[in-house]
């Protein structure tokens, strides 16, 4: 069974089909990319698996389990975390407030404990702590940690938020366009870092982005999205030179 399985899923808004059945599994460990133009419906398929929108139609099976139409908090807790193409981060919190958020769905208190502030609260406030000062320094944020994040520089805020993502312990992690404003330099960090916490943090990834050189130097399998269908899917070469996937993006061949 496929870690992540999603099987004729539809999404429409209005009279406009935004998904349309949609087809697509992922076995544990894989990186796996979702490229298509923009308007194709990549970020939808996101938020319907990760609980944003409810699917009019379908199936997605996460571990073997339905997932879909359950609350976002529910499907993190289960182990899928994502970031977002608009950056979205607690901007008048620190950064290490941000990480620390996330984190907080493993807490070893309760309500109550924190309300009165008992030594139980004060012990598992600093282990948090000592986790989210963990993913800061795999990010190189540590010496930022007081830093309100809407101070951050732009690549230094896209970093915080795969840095949240992490905090949370997912199994799958979902990157919705993660290069998105940075530079060549930036973009190839990038992309040794996202080889490298896939590796060390034992991780799943599903990837969109609009970077090629991104997708096609990290991504196993590619599917690619266009007018909210699957037109092609498999390996980056065969992608590159997919006739279906070439007409998508450039158009066709004026006869």
């Amino acid at each position: 069974m496929s870690l992540l399985e999603i099987n004729n899923l539809n999404k429409a808004f209005g009279g406009l089909s935004a998904v349309l059945n949609f087809n697509f599994h992922m076995e544990k460990g894989e990186l796996v990319g979702l490229i298509g133009p923009n308007g194709a419906g990549k970020t939808t398929v996101f938020n319907l698996i990760t609980g944003v929108y409810k699917p009019d139609k379908g199936s997605i099976r996460f571990s073997d389990k339905n997932i879909q139409g359950l609350a976002p908090y529910t499907i993190c807790a289960r182990g899928i975390a994502r970031t977002f193409q608009n950056i979205r981060l607690f901007n008048d919190l620190s950064v290490l407030d941000n990480v620390k958020i996330a984190a907080h769905k493993d807490v070893p208190y309760g309500l109550l404990t924190a309300i009165m502030r008992t030594p139980s609260f004060f012990k598992g406030e600093a282990i948090i702590e000592q986790q989210a000062m963990k993913y800061l320094e795999i990010f190189k944020l540590a010496d930022k940690r007081d830093e309100l994040a809407r101070n951050l520089p732009y690549g230094e805020q896209r970093r915080l938020e795969i840095a949240r993502a992490l905090a949370t312990k997912p199994t799958l992690l979902i990157l919705d366009e993660p290069a998105a404003g940075m530079n060549p330099y930036e973009t190839n960090e990038l992309m040794e870092l996202i080889a490298w916490i896939r590796k060390d943090f034992d991780l799943t990834i599903l990837l969109i982005e609009h970077d090629m050189s991104l997708v096609m130097g990290v991504c196993e399998r590619i599917y690619v999205l266009d007018y909210g269908s699957i037109i092609a899917e498999g390996v980056p070469q065969e992608i590159r030179n997919n006739k279906k996937v070439i007409e998508a993006y450039l158009g066709e061949e004026v006869e």
